[in-house]
This record gives structure tokens, C-alpha cells and sequence, in this order.
């Protein structure tokens, strides 16, 4: 049985993990964490989660928390997720990350990480989000430069990142597929006499409205024709079975950073 340290265990993202981690076979909760000063914290988080009582209390640290996980699964924050990144090199856990706003330099940080222990990290845990990545990379292959390249994503008024990570993942597949330089080419707003758009653009629009828990659209248009792809998550429940998935497909892995590609065998 794998076992499982969860962080957040009190926030949204955290109790739907909870939920997934018990509906899920062969992975149990070993812990969690919540942060220092939480009401949470030595009390059970499945009364939050709203499953009944786990057995098993929050705590505020990492090494109390998951001492006897064989995995961590955090959705964090960037500084957060550092933390428990150096926690699990230190005692060789996987951990799977679905953080997102990571500056360059953290991210290049983990990249050495992954040399060190096993990390799955990607912005969207979604299976339909990681098959969309595949249906744009598809999609841009064969439309090519005629057409224009635009995406639209929506999310929930709390958010503190924009655009979203996956918003900038599916530019990036985007790039990647037209041969094109992801840094000279994403455009993110548009204000004032701005001039006729250049035919390598490719626009990322963030909208933050209600509690639209993340909509992502991509635009491919030409004269004459547009295509959209489209993906709408109702629940953050998709990125917890999504998550739980890939701990479940990490705990075996030799020491890499992989991502939810790898996880669903969606790589070429």
C-alpha cells in the first residue's frame, strides 16, 4: 500500500485530495500539513474534507507530517512547494507538485532537483487538460503559420497567479509545434493603438471572475475559418484523481522530473 503525505490539508485543493486519496485503491493517508498558526493544525482533516474522521491529525511541519509517506502530494504556493521540494530530496520522497507560478529560477532549481528524487510536476493534473496539450500540439503542426494562435483562460477571483500555468503550458506546446520562441512570441495584453497583429503572436488573455474553478480556450482563426479547442474543469476533484494517479505511477520511478505526459503515456 502506498502511502501518502498531503499538503493544504484544510484548503479546497487539499480536502478534494482527501477525498481522492480514500476513493483511490492501492494508496492510503499517511499525513498532512496544514500552515503554522492554522486552526487545523492537531485536529483531523477529514471533518474539513467532509468524509468523517481520518484517524490522523494535521501538522505543521513537513517532518511531522509525512515521516512515514512513501509520496507528497502538494498544491501549494511556489515558496511552499521549495520547501517541501528540499524536504523530499533530504529523505528521498517523492513528491508530485501542482503548484503553479514558479519564477525561472525555481524552476530550474527543480529541474536539478529531479536528479536528486522522484518529482512529477505539471500546472493542470487533469487528464482532459494533458490530452488537450496533445490535440494542440496536433493542431498547430498541421495548421502551421496561416493561422492565428490566441488563448483565453478563466479562473476563480482568488487566484494569485496570471496567466495560469496551464494557460502558459498550452502556449508553450503551442510554440514548440510552430518552431517558434515561446519568450519573443507570447503577447499577454493588449491596450491602445497597438498596430496590426504579427503573424507569430500568440496572445494569452486572463480573465478572473466568480468561482470558475478554470476554463481554457485556444484559438486557432484564419480568414475564413476559426477553430477553437476548449477545456472547462467543474471540479477540482479532476485535479486531485489527476494527482493521485501520477503519485500512484511515481513511488516505482527511478529519480527524474517527469510530467502528466509521462504519467498518462501521452509522449511521442
Amino acid at each position: 500500500m502506498i502511502r501518502a503525505g498531503i499538503v493544504g490539508a484544510g484548503g479546497r485543493m487539499g480536502q478534494a485530495l482527501i477525498r481522492s486519496v480514500l476513493e483511490a485503491k492501492g494508496i492510503e493517508i499517511a499525513g498532512v500539513s496544514e500552515r503554522p498558526g492554522s486552526s487545523l493544525i492537531g485536529k483531523d482533516p477529514g471533518e474539513a474534507a467532509f468524509t468523517g474522521k481520518i484517524g490522523i491529525k494535521a501538522k505543521d511541519t513537513p517532518k511531522k507530517a509525512f515521516k512515514t509517506s512513501d509520496v507528497i502530494i502538494d498544491f501549494s504556493s511556489p515558496e511552499a512547494s521549495m520547501h517541501h521540494l528540499e524536504y523530499a530530496v533530504e529523505t528521498d520522497k517523492a513528491i508530485v507538485i501542482g503548484t503553479t507560478g514558479f519564477s525561472k529560477q525555481q524552476r530550474n532549481k527543480i529541474k536539478k532537483m529531479g536528479k536528486e528524487t522522484r518529482i512529477v510536476m505539471a500546472p493542470n493534473m487533469s487528464v482532459g487538460i494533458n490530452l488537450l496539450l496533445k490535440l494542440v500540439n496536433t493542431a498547430a503542426t498541421a495548421l502551421g503559420d496561416p493561422y492565428d494562435v490566441e488563448i483565453v483562460e478563466t479562473h476563480h477571483r482568488h487566484k494569485k497567479d496570471a496567466p495560469s500555468g496551464t494557460a502558459i503550458r498550452i502556449a508553450e506546446e503551442a510554440a514548440k509545434a510552430l518552431s517558434r520562441n515561446f519568450d519573443e512570441t507570447a503577447v499577454y495584453c493588449r491596450k491602445g493603438i497597438i498596430g496590426e497583429r504579427k503573424t507569430k503572436e500568440i496572445g494569452i488573455q486572463t480573465l478572473r471572475a466568480g468561482d470558475v474553478v478554470g476554463d481554457h480556450t485556444i484559438i486557432f482563426a484564419t480568414p475564413g475559418e476559426r477553430i477553437e479547442l476548449t477545456h472547462k474543469a467543474q471540479s477540482r476533484d479532476t485535479f486531485a484523481n489527476g494527482a493521485v494517479k501520477a503519485a500512484i505511477w511515481l513511488v516505482e520511478k527511478p529519480r527524474g522530473l517527469y510530467d502528466m505526459h509521462d504519467v498518462l503515456n501521452l509522449k511521442d
